[in-house]
């Protein structure tokens, strides 16, 4: 692999543990944990104890162990900026005269200096469940960005040559739509946690088994677009292996969303009976994300196959 491939990978890798970490502070209930940004409690290291505080601040509203986890996740989310702009410069460097590798790497740079400022903005509405869900967006929208410019800069071994037959004439229509299926279903899980937010915030003595029965139609519209993304995605494989002259490259990826897909069916199963554990929703949203980003990397290498 060329330098710019494995750095690119390693960014996308570290891109997706940093959404996967995002989800384990708001199941940690962290979010908050510095209620001030860039700063946490108005120190550019936060306070080991409570005499360290400014005298500005209420104690009470200060816990050691939350503090420090919003304090590692903006560290580990400079750290990935750092990874992010370093794949763009070396796009730029190798990779300049191919638009398809050179575009999606440099729009990465102003995506994660918005992602960085608007994190600053979901801390100062106190995790408004409409900025939280823009914040998950952009994270994924940055990932897809990273997939697309890591894809193209692999080059095509086998091409598809019978593409005016079926099943491969229908493969690119179905990908774009299980693409964007679960583009609407990751927004309909965004918003099953931001309504979820809202019923806990006025109630806050309720179960938290009971918390899903009290969101209406948002829950089951999500469970039921759970059940279509497991169907399309099963599709989807079945005209990849069915296709005379696809490639194994291309019949070995169509598995990955199919598997991710059914496990965050599963997840998501575990998350409505077992009363929103904080463990599971970390992996749902990590899945959701490692799910439209295998269907995208499927995608791209399906596209680059046609001639």
């Amino acid at each position: 692999m060329t330098r710019f491939q494995k750095l690119a990978i390693v960014t996308t890798t570290a891109t997706f543990l940093l959404i996967g970490l995002g989800g384990f502070v708001r199941a940690a209930g962290a979010g908050l944990g510095c209620p001030d940004w860039p700063k946490c409690f108005d120190r550019w290291i936060p306070p080991t104890a409570i005499n360290q505080l400014p005298p500005h601040i209420e104690p009470s509203s200060f816990n050691f162990r939350l503090a420090w986890i919003e304090y590692i996740n903006r560290l580990v989310g400079i750290a990935i900026g750092i990874l992010i702009v370093a794949t763009a410069g070396l796009a730029w460097l190798d990779h300049r005269e191919c638009r398809k590798v050179l575009l999606p790497a440099l729009l990465t740079v102003p995506l994660v200096g918005f992602q960085g400022w608007f994190g600053g903005q979901v801390v100062a509405y106190e995790l408004d469940p409409r900025f939280v869900t823009v914040h998950l967006l952009v994270a994924i929208g940055i990932i897809a960005l990273l997939i697309t410019a890591t894809s193209h800069s692999f080059p095509v071994v086998s091409p598809i040559l019978t593409v005016e037959k079926l099943p491969e004439k229908l493969l690119i229509p179905v990908a774009y739509i299980v693409i964007s299926v679960v583009s609407f279903q990751i927004l309909l899980g965004a918003l099953v946690r931001g309504s979820i937010d809202m019923v806990a915030g006025d109630a806050q003595n309720i179960d938290r088994g009971s918390l899903l029965n009290e969101i209406g139609w948002v829950d089951d519209a999500h469970r039921f677009f759970g059940s279509i993304v497991i169907i399309l995605c099963a599709i989807l494989a079945t005209l990849t292996v069915r296709g005379a002259s696809v490639t194994p490259t291309l019949k070995r990826l169509v598995t990955i969303p199919l598997a991710f897909s059914v496990i965050q069916f599963t997840v998501g199963i575990g998350l409505a009976y077992l009363a929103l554990p904080p463990s599971l929703q970390v992996a749902h949203v990590l899945f959701a994300s490692l799910l439209i980003g295998s269907l995208l990397l499927y995608t791209l290498q399906l596209r680059a196959s046609y001639v």
